[in-house]
């Protein structure tokens, strides 16, 4: 493990008496591509543990030391794509699901591009763990554990196409939801959700209503778009947005209101907020135009302001440039203004972001897996 330099930005011409100083440490030099994180917990100790779907594995490194275990080789042909994470059953310790067999340019051979795994875990959740397969679409691409209700949870499953698209063209993708059963090896019951957006390339779950049950925010070429169940446990969707996005993530400012932030279009240039107003429409407020290939977003209060603030990455290689991580600061109490702050630069081609407090000193850290830098790294969150 190695610690690099510390990165301080000074924020009294914001009038905010805080100053973000963000700690680097590379915890890993030697990954695939790092296709996705998740942060919880994997062995009881309840610490987050940081889990890794990587083009040929699936590995966890333990906090605080960061030791890296290994739970699943190469599960298909083709590389895994997307990685659920989630304590299903209150034992402190997550269930896993992977998406794998990644192959972007076939949209009908469910045999040849697309795969989902249920990761069984063994006794002792050493050595790796039983695939169960499930049924799939092709170009499976994003998977989250969504609450159902009190101690239930589906497997959303999203692919990046419809069946027999070419160019982001012709049918919807069908987006499903899988029921866990008591036994895992046991048929999964699955439901649709949706079967009209396109081209969409990522999902974020949240507790719209705080009911207890969550739905989620879809982005795609259609815009962004809420999904969430009625009474009847039936799937019902509202549209919020409508310039191409590919990501998305959800946020508060600090009177309580709401604000969703993307990146627009898919591996785009372009940060956006949308800002919740009386009418349930969104003021359209743009942060930046100069990502190149941004794939990566997170939210969360990491300057102790009251309210959330937006962490961009981009990787530099669909379009190509120098990639990094932003921080996006607002300046005044309604998010109207905001200013930009350089976290990292070519040492993290951004794949995937997260962010959560990993030692429990109440600030949310940042964490990054790097594409063409091979690399996985904490940014931890020093900010006084």
């Amino acid at each position: 493990m190695k610690t690099s330099i510390c990165i301080l930005f000074t924020l009294a011409s914001m009038g905010l008496a805080v100053e973000p100083k963000f700690r680097t440490q590379e915890i890993d030099a030697k990954i695939g591509i790092g296709y996705g994180l998740q942060l919880t917990d994997m062995n009881g100790d309840k610490k987050p543990d940081i889990i890794l779907c990587d083009k040929d594995k699936v590995v966890w490194y333990e906090n605080p030391t960061w030791t890296k275990h290994q739970i699943s080789g190469h599960l298909t042909q083709r590389d895994h794509v997307c990685i659920a994470a989630r304590d299903l059953d209150g034992d402190g310790k997550a269930e896993l699901a992977v998406g794998a067999q990644w192959n972007i340019g076939e949209t009908t051979n469910v045999k040849t591009s697309g795969s989902i795994f249920y990761l069984n875990p063994t006794a002792n959740r050493k050595g790796d763990w039983s695939p169960i397969r499930l049924p799939h679409e092709p170009t499976t691409h994003r998977m989250h554990w969504v609450k159902s209700g009190e101690g239930k949870f589906d497997l959303i499953v999203k692919p990046l196409h419809g069946r027999g698209n070419k160019g982001g063209k012709g049918d919807g993708m069908k987006v499903y939801a899988y029921r866990i059963p008591d036994d895992p090896s046991d048929d999964w019951k699955r439901t649709l959700v949706s079967n009209f957006m396109h081209d969409s390339h990522n999902f974020h779950p949240i507790d719209w209503d705080r009911d207890g049950r969550e739905e989620f925010l879809q982005a795609g070429l259609e815009g962004v778009y809420w999904f969430g169940r009625d009474r009847n446990d039936k799937w019902k969707y509202m549209r919020f947005t409508q310039n191409y996005a590919g990501e998305v993530r959800d946020g508060r400012l600090p009177s309580g209101k709401r604000f969703i932030t993307t990146i627009e279009p898919k591996h785009g240039t372009t940060v956006v907020v949308y800002l919740e107003t009386r009418s349930l429409s969104w003021q359209r407020w743009v942060l930046d135009e100069s990502l190149k290939d941004g794939h990566a977003l997170a939210t969360a209060d990491f300057l102790g302001t009251g309210g959330d603030q937006v962490v961009a990455g981009w990787r530099g290689m669909t379009t190509r440039g120098v990639p990094g991580v932003k921080l996006y600061v607002p300046q005044n109490a309604t998010y109207s203004k905001w200013k930009t702050y350089q976290l990292s630069g070519k040492e993290t081609a951004v794949e995937d972001i997260k962010a959560m407090d990993l030692n429990g000193d109440k600030k949310p850290d940042i964490i990054v897996a790097c594409r063409q830098t091979h690399n996985l790294r904490i940014l931890w969150n020093e900010s006084k």
